[in-house]
């Protein structure tokens, strides 16, 4: 099993709309995707994280290269963030 994390800057005004982002995408990644088995977003006072789990470490890489992720979530996102993604990948093995 593998875990994507990406922490997202996003200021209090704008957390409703980053809220509607990963809700468009949520059922399309979890359809779609391979191997990939849960999504969840966690709001923080200073930032807003959305946690993957996906099979496999390469499922997670290959998703990240994927048109659903950069150019739809990530695009619906940019406007939004005030800083760069950063993006975490965790292998439980």
């Amino acid at each position: 099993m593998a875990y994507l994390e990406i922490t997202l800057q996003v200021a209090q005004a704008h957390r409703s709309a980053a809220a509607g982002v990963y809700e468009k995408y949520k059922q399309p990644f979890l359809d779609t995707v391979p191997g990939a088995t849960s999504k969840e977003l966690l709001v923080h006072d200073e930032d807003v994280q959305v946690v993957h789990g996906i099979e496999t470490a390469a499922d997670a890489k290959a998703y990240l290269a994927s048109d659903l992720f950069t150019p739809d979530e990530v695009g619906g996102m940019s406007p939004l963030l005030e800083a760069a993604p950063k993006v975490r990948l965790y292998d439980a093995a």
